[in-house]
């Protein structure tokens, strides 16, 4: 009998990486500055991927869960003026950085409608090595306490983007929950996935003795099952919570200080599609994550389940997503812009068939 000599095909590896830092709180020109720093760092380490935490530009709107909604209105009104918009000139500032250190760039931030100065939502978008803008998402719905801060997004974003080293599709914080946005991304044939995460969530109170919410342990959870179930890896980039922020965010105030401090920490790293760790876990100290990962593993494992291919059942199950960005009025003879005056985002398979992504550089 002739001996089997079918041998793996070559990997296709690459290295990624993930950010754990903090905002400069309040503050998106300074942010923006440290991302750039942060992208140069992410290349000088031979990633191809960097990816940043939740509305990392300009911070976290945590003193939502400390203040009550009439006490917040100072904070609101800083929070949508550090805001940014989709494309922008921070968004530029970003893009150069890409273009310039050859580097794909996921980044969290809190956009800005064009139209009203008080419509904000938590976006998350995907840069490429040159600079372009190849997608563009929109949190469908705020959690909690977010509601007093963003408005629902949509599911324009909701796309899988193809690149050289990889399909990446991005969810954001709570979303990574969500069954049918995750498999929507599964759908289109996610490899690489990416979650961005805040420093903190406080849910209860700390200093009462109740059970806090372990976000660090709901990150784990979360990036492990969607990595199981879609055969793919996870990059999650979590916020960090400096003495700095900590200052903005309480602004005085003793017992915000003491919760903040108090609150569990969120974590950093990249989760194989096993379920598996492939890095470490960065929690305590602002830093960056890395690891090589390759793609080519994932062609065995989808023959084990697969629920974009075999391992579904299309006669009995079916999911229909409207990408459709909503508009407050139409003109006659008026074919572009969505409801707060931004370019209609393409889906993922028009980007393939238009000339190309809108430059931002």
């Amino acid at each position: 009998m002739k001996a089997n000599t079918a041998t793996p095909s070559e990997s296709k590896r690459v290295i990624v990486a993930a950010v754990h830092a903090a905002s400069v709180m309040l503050n998106a020109g300074e942010t923006v500055a440290k991302a750039c720093r942060l992208i140069a760092e992410a290349a000088s380490g031979g990633a191809r991927l960097v990816v940043f935490p939740e509305s990392f530009i300009p911070g976290f709107p945590l003193w939502n869960a400390l203040r009550a909604p009439i006490d917040g209105h100072a904070f609101f009104r800083r929070f949508a003026e550090n805001s940014i918009q989709v494309p922008g000139v921070e968004v530029q500032a970003i893009a150069s950085a890409a273009a310039r250190n050859r580097i794909f760039v996921g980044m969290g931030l809190s956009e800005r409608s064009a139209i009203s100065p008080g419509c904000l939502w938590n976006s998350n978008i995907l840069i490429s090595e040159e600079g372009a803008l190849l997608n563009h998402h929109r949190k469908l719905v705020p959690t909690f306490y977010e509601k007093l801060s963003w408005t629902s997004g949509d599911a324009a974003g909701l796309n899988v983007v193809e690149t050289p080293f990889g399909r990446v599709g991005s969810l954001i914080c709570g979303e990574n929950n969500n069954p049918l946005s995750r498999y929507t991304l599964m759908a289109q044939g996610e490899q690489i996935h990416t979650g961005s995460y805040p420093p903190v969530w406080p849910f209860r109170n700390p200093l009462t003795g109740a059970k806090t919410y372990d976000l660090s342990d709901a990150i784990r959870l979360r990036s492990a099952a969607h990595s199981f179930e879609a055969k793919v890896f996870t990059i999650v980039s979590a916020g960090f919570l400096d003495e700095a922020s900590v200052e903005v965010i309480a602004d005085g105030d003793d017992r915000a200080r003491q919760i903040l401090r108090a609150s569990p920490r969120s974590c950093s790293m990249v989760v194989g599609p096993t379920g598996e760790l492939c890095s470490e876990v960065r929690r305590d100290e602002e830093g960056m994550v890395f690891s090589e990962i390759d793609i080519g593993e994932l062609t065995e494992l989808k023959q084990h389940h697969d629920m974009a291919g075999y391992y579904n059942r299309l006669d009995i199950f079916s999911l229909s997503v409207n990408r459709i960005r909503r508009r407050l009025v139409s003109f006659d003879g008026e074919v572009s812009g969505d409801l707060f005056g931004t370019d209609i985002q393409p889906t993922a398979s028009s980007l393939a068939t238009n000339a190309g992504p809108e430059k931002v550089v």
